[in-house]
């Protein structure tokens, strides 16, 4: 079916108006009729009831409407997939955890422009389930994230080992009782953090604030004295400057965050691209490090062994 059929309908539809689609699709309202008959033509229902007030869906153009939505978006998506900007050789696509841009593709995506010029890159984020539907649709040809899936035609690589630490903007907190009980908030680290955080804290009541934000929850913590669940890379400045504390007592959850690639993407590209990742990870880490060293207690899940466990 011809796109513009679908964008007329939906102009009309947004419109509710042959005349007011006419001057926003900058056509004749002749035009918008011909293109209207012929989409009822090629369905073969009549879409739109028209009258002196205008043009309201009937039974079947209502139930056409969000096919309509779903042709334009998967177009629109298309065409900027498809295309390569000016200038450039190729495009990169890349997806991310939510706070895995903000602490560390950021910093990939810098360097990697300054390593790579001449290739135009595309980023997208989400939840690891949808980053393995971008990935197994072709939407993106790299995903970084926490518990992937492995499938064929994608190769899985451990990139870091992530380590929450618990700190608070609270200078009176002492202990992780305290924390938990007076201005916990919990941050949403996706599936795993919640199964290992439940099993630790069992029987601890959901705080009144739960952030889904990962990384940009820091700010919050920060302006309104709360505790709460960091990588320790991430708030290494803020208890630099005193911003922050580290609750001592506090367990450490550490797992490691994946990234994974389509085999079937440019050699030379994909290398350089991991390698650069790898590059900015590692520099992480270390910041990481210096934090983790004030802590005594870690919670390990996953394959580690029982006597690195505690209680």
């Amino acid at each position: 079916m011809d796109i513009q059929l679908a964008k007329t309908f939906l102009e009309v539809v947004a419109t509710g108006s042959f005349v007011a689609a006419a001057k926003r699709l900058y056509v004749t309202q002749s035009a918008v009729s011909m293109r209207v008959k012929t989409l009822e033509d090629q369905i073969g229902r009549t879409l739109f009831q028209r009258s002196k007030h205008g043009a309201e869906l009937t039974h079947a153009g209502d139930q056409f409407h969000r096919y309509a939505i779903s042709m334009m978006r998967l177009w629109e998506e298309a065409q900027q997939q498809v295309a390569i900007p000016p200038g450039y050789r190729t495009t990169l696509r890349v997806g991310g955890f939510y706070s895995l841009w903000v602490r560390l593709l950021i910093r990939w995506l810098a360097a990697m422009q300054e390593r790579a010029p001449d290739v135009a890159i595309r980023a997208e984020l989400g939840m690891p389930d949808r980053l393995m539907r971008m990935l197994l649709e072709g939407i993106i040809d790299i995903g970084v994230m926490y518990t992937p899936q492995l499938r064929p035609g994608l190769e899985v690589k451990e990139l870091l080992e992530d380590q929450l630490v618990l700190v608070s903007a609270d200078k009176s907190v002492e202990d992780v009782e305290t924390a938990l009980a007076t201005n916990y908030v919990y941050i949403d680290w996706g599936q795993e953090f919640f199964a290992a955080h439940g099993a630790k804290f069992a029987g601890f009541q959901t705080p009144g604030v739960t952030l889904g934000l990962g990384a940009l929850g820091l700010n919050y913590i920060l302006r309104n004295g709360k505790s709460g669940y960091f990588p320790g890379a991430v708030v290494q400045p803020h208890l630099d400057s005193g911003d922050l504390v580290a609750v001592a007592d506090a367990p450490i959850f550490s797992f490691p965050v994946y990234v994974v690639s389509h085999t079937s993407l440019d050699p030379e590209l994909r290398d350089m691209a991991l390698e650069t990742l790898q590059n900015v990870a590692d520099i992480r880490e270390e910041a990481q490090a210096e934090v983790i060293e004030e802590q005594t207690e870690q919670v390990f899940f996953g394959d580690e062994p029982e006597e690195n466990m505690t209680s």
